[in-house]
């Protein structure tokens, strides 16, 4: 663990701020942002303009719907973001071979293109490594393959048996691939050799690239804050090769699954279909899976943000069967036993921030507070409706929190401003003292301006860009998470005005 950024971290007077942006809203000529140049151009950004914090969202290899919350495995990187120019760097492809892209689509990812014209890439970048003679890449390779095996070998097994199906589920393999003993794995592994190595090889390049742009970012002052899940895709590496960790009947499917009753995002709550955790298993097992899992995180980012923290003191439960979150129970997560297991493994004071949106009870907040985690305050949910809320600046109670504008779930700042109703945008003038001719600097300002010792604001709401710019609709299971902004938009101009509201503030 990067303990300087952990003691950073901790300073109670240490006030800072940053952008969340996730790495394929970057910029460039291959269909998807990567962590190619344009990586580190907005770390150039990120420090031009006074900012100290990169959010990013999980950087997971997706599965269906492309949902960074959805993957085949809590520990492999999304083969996506590998940059091809770096692949030439390597000498593994030409310039020539890079240059037919053929998604061009400049704002908006279309997902099944570029993973089709990507994997024809990483193909034959696979092949020509296969015969290289660099002698330092493969001894590169072989270091990162010994430290990464506790998850590397089922995930390259799991990816190969995919392959092997079509891409087919493994709940829809031949029994020998779908329940594997340890000696049936390593059959699997000789007899689909080849697409084993491939998925390792691919691993190896992307964490190659990531490791060495975290690097660039520290070195320029910026700290990266990663995203755990706090639940895994049915469709895992991680389910596959640890059933006995899950809620899952003797044919593999969930009992029940993961999702939240009916909030502020839908009537009908939000069923993410994710199967739950066995809790007394991974006791049993010491934890070790969440600690690897937590320690894994801390190593590739600074600082990691867990997604629904609530659901370590109750989760709601959902009947396999059923199509929307209603009927869903509360039942009783693992609470600071999980925790106090961690801790003891990996040090007290851990860099995380707590997700802690929905429905909090106090029992929530204890558990959060117990483990000196930071929790979160978004600003669009203090104006959402006319009633006094806690998520007024006004009404924060300690500097140990997280002051967002808006998260990757909300609205651009500007979308949701002209979304509400007049009695709601009236009040936020009022309160900010503003005619709201630019309500996203408004509300960055009054972001900074708070107590909050961490200040975080989506790229779109420093951009000013409206709901087209949005990046996830929570329930809605088509056109997310493909949102990219052009180049030309990071102008000296917008860096310049938010370091001067930044220095304003004391960040």
């Amino acid at each position: 663990m990067n303990l300087e950024a952990k003691e950073q971290f901790y300073k109670p007077n240490k006030r800072t701020s940053g952008i969340l942006l996730h790495p394929t809203s970057l910029p460039s000529p291959y269909g998807i942002g990567d962590l190619g140049q344009s990586a580190y151009d907005f770390i150039d950004f990120l420090a031009k303009s006074g900012q100290h914090l990169w959010q990013v969202l999980p950087l997971t290899h997706t599965g269906f719907g492309n949902s960074p919350y959805q993957s085949f495995s809590a520990f492999a990187g999304q083969p996506l973001l590998i940059s091809p120019e770096h692949l030439v760097t390597l000498e593994l492809l030409t310039q020539e071979e890079i240059q037919t892209c053929p998604c061009c689509n400049e704002e908006y990812i279309d997902f099944d293109c570029v993973t089709s014209w990507k994997e024809q890439l990483f193909t034959r970048a696979y092949e020509r490594y296969r015969h290289t003679s660099n002698k330092q890449l493969l001894e590169e390779y072989d270091a990162f393959h010994s430290e990464n095996a506790f998850w590397l070998e089922d995930y390259t097994l799991f990816m190969a048996c995919k392959s092997h199906h079509e891409g087919r589920g493994w709940l829809d393999w031949e029994l020998l691939y779908k329940s594997p003993d340890e000696h049936e794995k390593q059959v699997l592994r000789k007899t689909l050799y080849d697409k084993v190595n491939y998925y390792a090889f691919i691993q190896f390049l992307f964490f190659k690239e990531w490791y060495a742009l975290k690097q660039y970012a520290n070195q320029n002052h910026v700290q990266i804050i990663g995203d755990i899940p706090i639940f895994v895709s049915l469709d895992s590496a991680d389910v596959w090769s640890k059933q006995h960790l899950f809620d899952l009947n003797t044919n593999g499917y969930p009992r029940k699954v993961a999702g939240v009753p009916p909030d502020y995002f839908s009537s009908t709550g939000q069923l993410w279909g994710n199967p739950l955790y066995k809790w007394k298993a991974h006791k049993a097992d010491g934890y070790d899976w969440w600690i690897r899992r937590i320690q894994n995180q801390l190593e590739v980012f600074d600082y990691a943000r867990i997604d629904h923290f609530r659901g370590f003191e109750s989760y709601w439960a959902v009947p396999f069967e059923d199509d929307t979150a209603i009927n869903g129970t509360w039942q009783a997560g693992p609470r600071d036993d999980l925790f106090l297991a961690i801790t003891k493994k990996l040090g007290p004071n851990l860099p995380i921030i707590a997700e802690d949106l929905g429905i909090i009870t106090p029992e929530v907040e204890k558990l959060r507070e117990q483990f000196h985690f930071p929790g979160m305050k978004v600003l669009q949910f203090a104006f959402d409706s006319l009633e006094e809320s806690t998520f007024l600046p006004h009404h924060f109670t300690t500097p140990h929190c997280v002051c967002y504008t808006g998260t990757h779930d909300n609205n651009t700042t500007l979308g949701w401003y002209h979304s509400i109703s007049e009695e709601a945008r009236d009040r936020i003038r009022r309160y900010m003292n503003t005619n709201a001719s630019a309500i996203h600097w408004d509300f960055i300002r009054t972001c900074l301006g708070s107590i909050a010792t961490y200040a975080i604001f989506p790229l779109q709401d420093v951009l000013g860009l409206g709901a087209q710019a949005r990046m996830n609709t929570p329930g809605v299971a088509m056109n997310n998470w493909r949102w990219r902004y052009k180049e030309e938009m990071l102008t000296d101009e917008i860096a310049t005005t938010l370091r001067q509201f930044t220095t304003l503030y004391g960040r």
